[in-house]
């Protein structure tokens, strides 16, 4: 993928060059995707806010699983003195348990995964209608998203986490 930005950028260069523009009139910018992701506050609000939608039932799944442990370590201490009948009925209710957890904890782990990409896809939208406020106003000529290798003269990742940071 990563080569394929190459590509695509040298491409790009060659194509501009091609229609009358030298490299040095060419305006390009890169953006680090991952670190706006990771210190814009639009992005800190998102995981604050799942954070705190998921507590609860994280806590719930928590304890639930702390009781089952207790259980079956009660009945692994009590297991030689208890009744066959009654061993077999209580290792059967802890296998039913411990599906129920398992199943709670599938469930917890889909919805966060679900929230968590569209939380994501949010702010990445308005990553994207800022940074392309910033082609237009800026007059830039090419931005990426994905390079190998970028200086920092063409580094504007700064400049999106502050408009995105001063857009509430």
């Amino acid at each position: 993928m990563k080569s394929l930005s190459t590509s695509f950028l040298a491409a790009a260069v060659l194509s501009l060059s091609a229609a009358g523009l030298s490299a040095q009139e060419l305006k390009i910018g890169y953006v680090n995707s991952e670190r706006v992701l990771r210190e814009a506050a639009p992005a800190r609000a998102a995981q604050a806010k799942l954070e705190a939608e998921f507590k609860k039932r994280e806590t719930e799944l928590a304890d639930q699983g702390s009781r089952l442990r207790a259980a079956m370590e009660k009945l692994e201490k009590e297991g030689p003195t208890l009744a066959e009948a009654e061993r077999s009925r209580r290792q059967r209710d802890l296998a039913d348990q411990d599906r129920d957890f398992q199943r709670k904890r599938r469930e917890l782990l889909e919805d966060l995964n679900q929230r968590k990409s569209e939380e994501l896809a949010a702010v990445v939208e308005r990553a994207n209608r800022v940074i392309k406020q910033i082609f237009e106003q800026e007059k830039y000529d090419l931005i990426l998203q994905e390079v190998v290798f970028a200086g920092p003269r063409v580094d504007i990742t700064k400049k999106v986490i502050d408009a995105l940071n001063a857009a509430k």
